[in-house]
């Protein structure tokens, strides 16, 4: 028995130096990995880095430089046609003083002429000499009054690229959107909206909250809202998520917008206070006027991106997902413009 129980701890010392040979392989092995690693991968993945890093920067400059190629051959191409819509300006205006001279001087002939026949004739004289009156002031009547013409004015259409607007709306959307806060007015926002506290998110309910409909500023019928400033001068951009609704209007009017009734001269796009882009369903519009004009879209946007150019005369909308124009419309302003909102299902939001 006592040869037994001395038997015991020999074995658990043997068992114990088993379990500590085993780890000491395994350890062994872990180092040897390590090692391994430090020696061949981690080398090896500094020089991939270092080789995909130089591969990016050359794909960088490669296509930096194919864009600035681009875009010189286009601003020689946009150069070189208004020089020649100036020229050819030029030249209508000169042939068009050429002409006028020559009339004046036919004018002036006849007047003299007349004025001599008045002066020094008789009156049989003037009888014989009818013929040759008549003869010369039917001349005179196949003069016509000058006429404003479309040749004597510059034809802004001759820098028209599609190229250079995407670019510009691209980069104008980029450096300025987020740039300026824009919050959405409060006493503007419809009973039938509800706005977030931050002032970005408005949410459509069918049912009219309680609110205080006498105020002046809040539209009463339609689902309408306005931002809290205004801009007359100057690039604008903002964008505004609506993958959460079917139902919206986006874009820009006048701060002499209606707000009171359910007329056309409050629903945005249906008068000449606003400027809208429009979903409804799977039909997307721009409005203004009354006058809608379809957009054709293979796929609803998530975001818009709203570009206004006041001294251009440019209201823009922008899928920046995609980079496309949705629909570009020129415009005198007249008035300071404010951002302005419509929603009739789910929600839109300010992105900042």
């Amino acid at each position: 028995m006592a040869q037994r129980a001395g038997g015991a701890p020999a074995e658990r010392a043997a068992e114990l130096r088993n379990k500590l040979v085993d780890q000491c392989e395994r350890l062994q092995l872990q180092s040897a990995a390590i090692a391994k690693h430090m020696a061949e991968v981690l080398p090896a993945k500094s020089q991939s880095v270092l080789t995909a890093a130089n591969g990016a920067r050359e794909l960088v400059i490669q296509r930096l430089m194919f864009v600035g190629k681009v875009c010189e051959n286009e601003e020689q191409r946009l150069l070189e046609n208004v020089h020649a819509e100036e020229e050819r300006v030029h030249q209508s205006i000169l042939t068009q003083q050429a002409h006028w001279t020559e009339a004046l001087q036919k004018l002036d002939a006849l007047r003299t002429y007349l004025v001599d026949m008045i002066t020094n004739l008789d009156d049989q004289g003037l009888v014989r000499a009818e013929k040759e009156i008549f003869e010369r002031t039917e001349v005179a009547e196949g003069i016509l009054e000058p006429q404003e013409s479309v040749k004597l004015n510059f034809n802004q259409q001759c820098v028209q690229s599609p190229l250079l607007h995407r670019l510009w709306a691209s980069a104008v959307l980029s450096c300025i959107t987020g740039s300026q806060e824009i919050h959405i007015d409060e006493k503007t926002v419809s009973p039938h909206l509800s706005l977030s506290e931050d002032k970005k998110t408005l949410t459509f309910s069918p049912k009219k909250a309680k609110l205080d409909l006498d105020c002046p500023d809040r539209f009463d019928h339609w689902p309408n809202a306005l931002a809290t400033a205004a801009f007359q001068t100057g690039l604008h951009a903002w964008k505004i998520s609506v993958e959460k609704s079917c139902a919206y209007k986006l874009g820009v009017c006048y701060g002499s917008l209606p707000r009171k009734g359910s007329g056309n001269e409050v629903r945005l796009g249906f008068n000449a206070a606003s400027w809208v882009f429009s979903r409804y369903d799977k039909e997307f519009r721009f409005l203004h006027a009354g006058q809608p004009q379809p957009v054709e879209l293979i796929k609803s946007p998530a975001e818009i991106g709203v570009l206004v150019d006041f001294a251009g005369g440019e209201v823009l909308f922008y899928d920046p997902d995609s980079c496309a124009i949705l629909f570009s419309h020129r415009e005198t302003f007249a008035a300071p413009l404010y951002p302005v909102f419509a929603v009739a299902h789910h929600s839109i939001s300010l992105v900042q």
